[in-house]
């Protein structure tokens, strides 16, 4: 017999050997498939953006023998950073002001952001002017005449202050002063009477503020009227926000106001089922979400879906908002 015949059967059977052996091991390998990593860029770790991004992810981890993910949180520099970093590729969602949302889709110092996708809208900030109890100024009206503190040039915080003066009309010379401060430093001139009132948008419960409450008694005053609502209307990426009563001493009515609201975006690019997967997730179990810190606590599901977002919606997030009939 030749011997390509004699060595047939033996060929056959180990081919047989070796294909009822790889099934197991093709088996054992998805199960010890590693879950598919996903970073959110937030902010600096002591500010709102940071737990808020720790927050998502805690919810999405949970429910990681459903969705196959794991959900890891970046300190960054901000929205700007943020917008940068997702735009490269080196994360997968990003927490950006609502404001930062509309320039990147609309084009600021770089070309339009043509994939940025919206997933959801979180807290708002709110634009908060604080007055030194001794200035008489009672609400946004009354702030002509008076010394007044803003943001850095070219920070957010000087960004909407301008906005807000310019919503009124109002120029340099309507004012006494106009000093431009850090946050800590405006909290300085508030209380030593520098300043009489310090425009500051921010999360609440913020720390500065409630510093200035317990100095010198400062307050927040109504931020309103229909330079505002005009305001509102210009620019979509703002929205009304109400600063509880009781959040500070002597606070004891809520403040309307105004601001911009945190979002969270991603790119066209990231697959469906992930951008789903964390909707479901995080909405499923939005009362945990707010009660992961004071700032998230006013979260309502409406809102996070039609507040600040400029961007095309993910269809991932899409397609959650139909199922809910929202959209």
């Amino acid at each position: 017999m030749p011997r390509t015949k004699r060595l047939a059967p033996l060929l056959l059977l180990l081919a047989a050997v070796v294909m009822a052996s790889a099934a197991p091991l093709a088996a054992q390998d998805d199960e010890a498939a590693p879950p598919r990593l996903i970073v959110i860029g937030t902010a600096p770790v002591a500010g709102v953006y940071f737990p808020a991004g720790g927050a998502i992810c805690n919810l999405v981890n949970r429910a990681r023998a459903e969705n196959g993910l794991r959900c890891l949180v970046e300190s960054t520099g901000g929205s700007a950073n943020n917008l940068r970093k997702l735009r490269s590729g080196e994360i997968d969602f990003a927490l950006v002001q609502s404001d930062w949302q509309y320039l990147a889709v609309h084009g600021n110092d770089d070309a339009p952001f043509d994939d940025l996708r919206s997933v959801f809208a979180l807290h708002g900030q709110a634009m908060t002017i604080l007055v030194n109890p001794d200035s008489g100024i009672k609400d946004v009206e009354g702030l002509p005449d008076h010394r007044i503190a803003v943001g850095p040039d070219g920070s957010g915080l000087r960004m909407m202050a301008e906005a807000l003066l310019a919503a009124f009309d109002w120029r340099p010379d309507d004012f006494q002063e106009i000093v431009a401060l850090d946050v800590n430093d405006m909290v300085n001139a508030l209380c030593d009477g520098r300043v009489d009132a310090a425009l500051l948008p921010v999360s609440h419960p913020n720390g500065a503020v409630a510093l200035a409450a317990a100095q010198c008694g400062a307050t927040p005053i109504p931020v309103t009227g229909r330079p505002i609502d005009n305001l509102l209307a210009e620019w979509p990426f703002y929205t009304k926000v109400v600063i509880p009563a009781g959040l500070y001493r002597g606070m004891d009515k809520p403040v309307t106001t105004y601001g911009p609201r945190a979002t969270l975006v991603t790119r066209a690019d990231l697959p469906e089922q992930v951008v789903y997967d964390v909707m479901r997730d995080v909405m499923a179990h939005l009362d945990d979400l707010a009660a992961q810190h004071p700032a998230l606590a006013g979260l309502n599901a409406r809102a996070m879906v039609d507040g600040g977002n400029s961007a095309e919606l993910h269809p991932g997030a899409l397609r959650y908002y139909r199922e809910q009939g929202w959209k």
